[in-house]
C-alpha cells in the first residue's frame, strides 16, 4: 500500500494510531469494530502509558509489531481504510523518549502493524537528497507536531514541526519549514529549507510565487479544500522578521497548490503575536481575523469552507499568547477570502457549558482548549474530543487534560455534549478489548492522533494524558487505540 492510494481526508487530515499489548504483556487479537453507535471500543494498544515500540522486520506485517507510545504525530487513511502514522514525540525500540521519524501502516482488517520506513531509533537527522527528486534514501528527520495533508491525487504531504534538520540541529530548539511529499513508497523534498529556524517569505498578499514560503513552525492547523489544495494556519514559530519562535504565535493563513508547487499568503499577519479581530458574531468581514495561536482544531464543511476552533494564543483583548486557551469558532470562505466569527468567546480561558448529555442547546459550548482531536461525520457535522483546557468547573486549563466528546451541527449551529466527563483529569475506562460499551471511554488527553476510516468511524490513538491507572499526564505518553461509531 502506498500513499498514492490515499483519499482526500474528510476533515483536513486525520492523525493516526498505534498498536501494543492490552496490558504490559505483548499480545494482540483481531478485534471487531463496534456495533453500537455512539459508543467507544478499545481496539488495541496498552492501557498503561510509556510503552516502547516493537518494530519487527521492515516492510513485514506481524501481530507482534507495535509503534511506541507517542504524542503530536501525523498521518492519514488510505483508500482501503488502512491507517498511516509518522513520527511524533515518544518511545523508540530501545525506550528512548524523544522525537521519531518512523513510518507505519496499520490494517484494521488484520489488526497488524507494518513498519514501512524511517528509523526504529529516535533523534534521526533528515536525508533530503535533491530538491524535487524522489529517492528511496530520502526521509524527513525526526520531529513532533508537524502539519500533514492528503492531496486530491491521494499523495501524503508533511510540513515542518520541531525536530532534526539535515545537520542535526538540536531538536529542542529546531523548528522546521521543509515540505515533503510521500508517493509510491518514496519521499520527495518539495520546498522549504533543510536547515532549521527559517523566517517566512510572504511575498504579496493573495499572490502565489515560487519564492513564497511559510516560516518554520510547529502545531499549525491544516485543511485540504475541495480542489485538493493544502491550507495552513498559524502555529508556534517564525514570522517574516525572525521573532523568537519560543514566544511567536502566528495567525498567517497560507494555501499551497500541489499542481503549481507554489505557496500563497492568503490572510493574517506576517508579524507574530497578533490579537484577534472578531467583528460582529455571524457576520463576515474583510477585517475579521482569528488571533495568533497554535494547537487549534479544524474541519472542512460540505461547501469547502474552512473551520477553526480554539487553540492557545491571543484573544480580542490581547491576553498573552501563552496564557490564553481559546474556544472561539471561526469559518473561512475560500470563495470570498473572509473570516466569520460564528461562536464561542472572544476572550480566553472560558469554562465549558455542557448542558445535558445528548441534548443540543444554544447555550452549550466546549471550554477553551488546545490539542483536541477532531473529525467530520458522514452528515457533515463536526466532532471534538478532549485536549488541554477548561472543564465545567474552571479547573486550571494549563494543568487539565479533558476527555469530553462534542458534536457541532452545521445545520443548526449548536453544540451537543455527547460523552466523556465535564470534569478534567479522568482516567480511561477500557472495558473488554474489541467490545463497545456505554461505560468505556478514553482517558483525558491532548495532542492525540486521529483519523476517519472508510466506514466513517472515528479512530483515536495515544497522545499525552491519563491511562487506566492514573499515570501523571505530564509524563505519560499513550498508545491505546480506540474506535467510535457516530
Amino acid at each position: 500500500m502506498t500513499f498514492r492510494q490515499f483519499l482526500p481526508p474528510l476533515v483536513g487530515v486525520g492523525l493516526i494510531a498505534m498498536l501494543v499489548a492490552c496490558s504490559s504483556n505483548s499480545t494482540t487479537t483481531k478485534p471487531p469494530t463496534p456495533s453500537t453507535a455512539n459508543q467507544w471500543a478499545w481496539q488495541a494498544g496498552a492501557n498503561v502509558a510509556n510503552q516502547v515500540g516493537t518494530y519487527g522486520t521492515l516492510g513485514t506485517a506481524a501481530s507482534t509489531n507495535v509503534p511506541g507510545a507517542r504524542t503530536a504525530a501525523s498521518g492519514s487513511t488510505d483508500k482501503t481504510g488502512n491507517l498511516w502514522l509518522f513520527g511524533g514525540l515518544g518511545y523508540d525500540s530501545i525506550g528512548t523518549d524523544s522525537v521519531l521519524n518512523d513510518l507505519w501502516e496499520y490494517s484494521p482488517g488484520t489488526a497488524e502493524w507494518t513498519w514501512v520506513g524511517g528509523s526504529n531509533l529516535a533523534n534521526q537527522v533528515g536525508t533530503y537528497g535533491t530538491l524535487g527528486t524522489a529517492a528511496s534514501a530520502n526521509v524527513p528527520g525526526a520531529r513532533s507536531a508537524p502539519t500533514s495533508w492528503t492531496d486530491a491525487a491521494g499523495n501524503f504531504w508533511l510540513f515542518g514541526g520541531t525536530g532534526f534538520d539535515s545537520i542535526g540541529t538540536n531538536s529542542g530548539d529546531a523548528r522546521l519549514n521543509d515540505l515533503w511529499e510521500y508517493s509510491a513508497g518514496e519521499w520527495t523534498w518539495v520546498c522549504g529549507s533543510n536547515l532549521a529556524n527559517q523566517v517566512g517569505t510572504y511575498g504579496i498578499l493573495g499572490t502565489a510565487a515560487s519564492t513564497n514560503m511559510p516560516g518554520a513552525r510547529q502545531h499549525a492547523l491544516n485543511w485540504t479544500d475541495a480542489t485538493g489544495n493544502l491550507w495552513l494556519f498559524g502555529g508556534l514559530g517564525y514570522d517574516s522578521v525572525g521573532t523568537n519562535s519560543g514566544t511567536a504565535y502566528l495567525n498567517d493563513l497560507w494555501e499551497f497548490s500541489p499542481s503549481t508547487g507554489e505557496w500563497t499568503w492568503m490572510s493574517g499577519s506576517n508579524v507574530a503575536s497578533q490579537v484577534g479581530t472578531y467583528g460582529t458574531m455571524g457576520t463576515a468581514a474583510n477585517s475579521n481575523v482569528p488571533g495568533a495561536r497554535n494547537a487549534a482544531s479544524g474541519w472542512v464543511d460540505t461547501t469547502g469552507n474552512l473551520w477553526l476552533f480554539g487553540g492557545i494564543g491571543y484573544d480580542s483583548a490581547g491576553t498573552e499568547g501563552g496564557e490564553a486557551d481559546l474556544n472561539d469558532l471561526w469559518e473561512y470562505s475560500t470563495s470570498t477570502g473572509e473570516w466569520t466569527w460564528t461562536g464561542g468567546s472572544d476572550t480566553g480561558n472560558e469554562l465549558g457549558t455542557y448542558g445535558t448529555q445528548g441534548t443540543a442547546a444554544a447555550s452549550n459550548v466546549p471550554g477553551a482548549r488546545r490539542g483536541a482531536a477532531n473529525w467530520t461525520d458522514s452528515a457533515g457535522n463536526f466532532w471534538l474530543f478532549g485536549g488541554n483546557g477548561y472543564d465545567s468547573a474552571g479547573t486550571d486549563g494549563g494543568d487539565t487534560d479533558l476527555n469530553d466528546l462534542w458534536e457541532y451541527s452545521t445545520s443548526t449551529g449548536g453544540w451537543t455534549w455527547m460523552g466523556g466527563s465535564n470534569t478534567g483529569g479522568q482516567l480511561g475506562t477500557y472495558g473488554t478489548l474489541g467490545t463497545a460499551a456505554a461505560s468505556d471511554v478514553p482517558g483525558a488527553r491532548q495532542r492525540a492522533m486521529f483519523w476517519i476510516d472508510s466506514s466513517g468511524n472515528f479512530w483515536l490513538l495515544g497522545g499525552g494524558g491519563y491511562d487506566s491507572v492514573g499515570t501523571n499526564s505530564g509524563v505519560a505518553n499513550l498508545n491505546d487505540l480506540w474506535v467510535y461509531e457516530p
